[in-house]
């Protein structure tokens, strides 16, 4: 199957100062690494990046990233590992490009999508969508969009579980099979259960949250 193109220019200049030039002549900072490549930096066409990411129907995209420099043009199979976002202007404000083999498993997260009306919502239950994105890992020519999930048979005090989740053949779950991905509660629960998923989902990920503060602190004056 043809992957998309992107194309992407070496760059030389690093920092916020640098950074700040490249989004003003409507460029993204980005890098590119991969288990075999050392870190590169990068800066590719905001609109061209943008069109590839709308006409995906996800942010797993498997893309042919088209490298140039003084030594001259290479491309590589890649997908998009990160992309900062600034959550007010909502514009994209670094890319992280990863390199993959299609022979080789990657790891990523893919959307978890709920279908259907509980049986439990219909009796007057909550539906609580806890855990919406799901870790996996698959060859790259079976990465899937999203996971759509009926919960039609969920009653009330029922939970549907990361164990319960049905994958296609060739994926693998990477997450703990006891975590919950939906759950109906009664009305006079929700708002307790809420709390307390809040609370757990807080605990684990404090440290995660805090490293990739720190990761997105760097990666905005790069």
């Amino acid at each position: 199957m043809e992957q998309p193109l992107l194309v992407a220019r070496v760059r030389k200049t690093k920092g916020k100062g640098a950074a700040k030039k490249l989004r003003n002549m409507a460029q993204v900072p980005a890098v590119f690494y991969g288990p075999k490549t050392e870190s590169v930096m990068l800066a590719v066409d905001y609109p061209e990046l943008e069109r590839l990411l709308k006409q995906g129907s996800s942010d797993n995209v498997i893309l042919d990233l088209q490298v140039q420099s003084d030594q001259g043009t290479e491309t590589y199979k890649a997908i998009i590992k990160d992309l900062l976002i600034d959550p007010v202007k909502d514009i994209y404000l670094h890319a992280d490009f990863y390199e993959i083999s299609m022979d080789k498993e990657i790891t990523v997260d893919v959307p978890i999508r709920l279908v259907n009306s509980p049986v439990g919502v219909t009796d007057g239950g909550i539906l609580q969508h806890i855990r919406r994105k799901l870790n996996i890992s698959c060859l790259p020519d079976k990465m899937i969009d999203a996971l759509e999930l009926d919960v039609s048979g969920l009653a009330i005090g029922d939970s549907l579980h990361v164990e319960d989740i049905d994958l296609p053949e060739g994926i693998v779950s990477l997450e703990e099979g006891h975590l919950t991905v939906a759950t109906v509660a009664a009305p006079t629960v929700a708002e307790e259960a809420e709390e307390e998923v809040i609370e757990e989902e807080l605990a684990e990920g404090e440290v995660a949250e805090s490293e990739k503060e720190a990761e997105s602190t760097e990666k905005s004056q790069a």
